[in-house]
């Protein structure tokens, strides 16, 4: 608990955590790279868009006022009634004709110079709603009155064919380029999912990997869920920041910055009025950011305890119907994911509020562009185009902004994920490595300690000024009390804890100075908690190990009687396994684990109550394949059922952590001392 709340008080994050997730972006630079670019060239297309039907409202739709001028034949793209016209500015000197629109129709006045047009068009939008007369329009200009011939939909198709052709290029250029737009994001979503996955991978594989290179102790400080939340849901948690969250945020970036440059570019004057709710968005951002960041870190922790009472609730629920605790554990369980549910409630709450207060701001921005720029229309000191531009670039500007304060909080979430997995990976084992490790062809067996000292925690020391020496192939027992050190001192001889003072050795050598793997690899172990994997018999003798045939597997099955049992199999070797060995009695799993410790021929046996959850039948199988096991192999036994080790060659008597008497079994009884009162209370 005090983890957690540490974890929960930590500090805001710094730009480290962010640099070392970034560092595993450097392997696949050309990826990120292309994916920038195709984020440019579809940023570019999504600004282009606007402009295209912009540009097609003022030049082709709205541009019917524009003058057609009279040209000879070849160079006309419009003939109307006798008459070759080119659309386009009427030539000095030479005639022409305009459009008019009123009263929901089109009229044509003729035979127009070029001076004349644009008071002509001035006069046109202020005229009575009496102008026309059945065919005729009637307008007043310069003190000359103007006549306006009514066009009917053929005469106006055939004057306006030059625009239905205009459209239609903008129209094919408008899909050519939504198509490219399409194709680029298809590419860059399906390389960024691509790149996410490796790199994902990449991270689950660098944790589980530093998981295992971690010492015994730092296992029994931590629980198992806890473990499994920094492999499984905070690398999974920092799937979408790699998938889409980065180069999103470049992406909406170039967006922001485009659109502004683009209406500062059309109207300054607009641009403005639509930066003026900007300082709103940003203070929004704000607030949103700082309640994010902090309840996505109690979410990661809530997440990480309740995974933690999982593991051990499930690994312990035979012990929990035992006791007849299942609606207390119900009821603990519920508070816990209580808990997490009200964290995630609060999550929701400022997302609820946080989204629908940018809608209204940019509600509020669309409304003041309408206002504004409609009036600009009215006016005629704004085109109807321009118009359309602004609020389509309006009505994209803040979605950005909405989603980049999005992608923050899942890059909060991200980053706390991500302290929280280089917390692991930042542990440091003390069990190091020799930089010059001793080269040993061979282990014999031979074991010293000289004066060990040994403590988990602080000075409370397990073992006490240890000193003995064992001879190659000698059988050697430790026995004692519950806390006597017997344990400690098979887990120090793998090295799987360091000492604080003294020495161990093996053959001479300090055990420092020996490779680890090398080291562990000759000390075959035999627990009391036999441990089986998931997968079939075959996979639980060998670990995995190609280096051992299955020849081998059934030479050491067969040599500690487990074949008995694994013949009578429906699929024998391959039979499955669940979690555990649940479907194994405890004496088969205890066969099978002695089967793969010979499986990998140690020259040193460590038994750590090897026999104690045996029926005696499976003892009395087992106790010549013991025998074999144990010829030409030194061993190490910790038992305390005296009557298993009266065979050894020496038998050490341990008490509060020192060693008190050591001979063979009738020396001990002999002398009187501790291992005969052992012996007479077993009795």
């Amino acid at each position: 608990m005090a983890r957690m709340q540490e974890e929960q008080a930590r500090p805001s994050y710094n730009g480290k955590v962010f640099r070392r997730l970034f560092a595993y972006l450097r392997p696949h630079v050309p990826v990120v790279v292309i994916c920038l670019l195709l984020v440019l060239a579809t940023t570019t297309m999504d600004l282009w868009r606007p402009i295209l039907i912009g540009g097609a409202i003022d030049r082709f739709i709205e541009d019917y006022a524009g003058p057609y001028a009279y040209t000879a034949p070849e160079d006309a793209n419009v003939r109307w009634d006798g008459l070759y016209l080119r659309k386009g500015a009427i030539p000095e000197g030479g005639l022409g004709a305009v459009m008019v629109y009123y009263g929901e129709e089109y009229y044509l006045v003729r035979d127009l110079m070029a001076e004349e047009t644009e008071g002509l068009m001035e006069a046109a939008r202020e005229m009575p709603e009496n102008a026309a007369e059945g065919e005729v329009l009637f307008i007043r200009a310069a003190g000359k009155t103007y006549r306006g011939e009514k066009l009917d939909r053929e005469a106006l198709s055939s004057l306006r064919q030059s625009d239905f052709e205009g459209v239609g290029r903008v129209a094919l250029i408008y899909s050519l380029v939504l198509l490219a737009t399409v194709a680029c994001s298809l590419t860059r979503t399906w390389l960024l999912m691509k790149l996410g996955q490796d790199v994902i991978f990449t991270i689950r594989r660098d944790v589980f990997e530093h998981i295992l290179s971690l010492p015994a102790r730092w296992f029994d400080t931590n629980p198992t869920g806890r473990i499994v939340t920094r492999v499984t849901n905070d690398v999974e948690a920092l799937s979408e920041m790699y998938t889409g969250v980065l180069i999103r945020l470049f992406s909406n970036t170039v967006l922001i910055l485009g659109y502004m440059i683009m209406m500062l570019v059309h109207s300054w004057r607009l641009a403005l009025l639509c930066f003026a709710f900007l300082p709103v968005i940003v203070g929004l951002t704000a607030w949103f950011r700082t309640l994010a960041r902090r309840i996505y870190r109690v979410v990661r922790t809530k997440v990480s305890e309740l995974n933690t009472f999982l593991s051990e609730n499930i690994s312990g629920m035979r012990l929990i119907q035992s006791f007849a605790r299942e609606k207390a554990k119900a009821q603990e369980f519920e508070e816990r994911t209580g808990d997490l549910y009200r964290a995630n409630l609060k999550e929701i709450k400022i997302m609820a509020v946080f989204r629908p207060a940018i809608h209204f701001v940019s509600s509020l921005a669309i409304a003041a562009l309408v206002w504004r720029s409609g009036a600009g229309v009215l006016a005629g000191s704004l085109s109807l185009g321009t118009m359309y531009i602004f609020i389509n670039y309006i009505r994209s500007f803040f979605d950005p902004i909405e989603e980049m304060a999005e992608h923050f909080s899942v890059l909060q979430n991200a980053l706390a994920s991500g302290e929280k997995i280089f917390s692991v990976m930042d542990e440091k084992n003390p069990i190091r490595e020799a930089e010059h490790p001793v080269s040993l062809e061979s282990i014999r067996g031979e074991i010293e300690f000289r004066h060990v000292w040994f403590a988990y925690d602080g000075e409370d020391y397990v073992l006490q000024d240890l000193s003995f020496h064992i001879r190659p192939g000698e059988k050697v027992a430790f026995v004692g009390a519950t806390g006597a050190g017997k344990s400690s001192i098979l887990n120090l001889i793998g090295r799987y804890y360091e000492i604080q003072k003294g020495q161990i050795l093996i053959d001479g050598v300090d055990i420092r100075d020996i490779e680890l793997s090398r080291l562990r690899r000759a000390i075959g172990q035999v627990q009391q908690d036999v441990f089986i994997f998931t997968g079939d018999i075959e996979g639980n003798i060998r670990l995995l190990d190609d280096s051992i045939s299955y020849a081998e597997v059934c030479a050491a099955a067969r040599a500690v009687n487990a074949d008995r049992f694994i013949e009578r199999l429906p699929k024998r070797y391959h039979e499955p396994v669940m979690e555990r060995g649940a479907t194994l009695s405890a004496g088969q799993r205890q066969l099978l684990s002695f089967a793969r410790t010979l499986a990998y021929k140690p020259t040193i046996l460590v038994m750590d109550e090897a026999t104690a959850n045996i029926d005696t039948e499976t003892e009395q199988l087992i106790q010549g394949a013991l025998e074999t096991l144990m010829e030409g192999r030194t061993t190490i036994m910790v038992a305390h059922r005296l009557s298993t080790i009266q065979h050894a060659d020496n038998i050490m008597v341990m008490h509060r952590g020192r060693l008190r008497e050591s001979g063979t079994h009738q020396q001990l009884l002999e002398k009187g001392g501790i291992y005969k009162k052992l012996y007479e209370l077993q009795q």
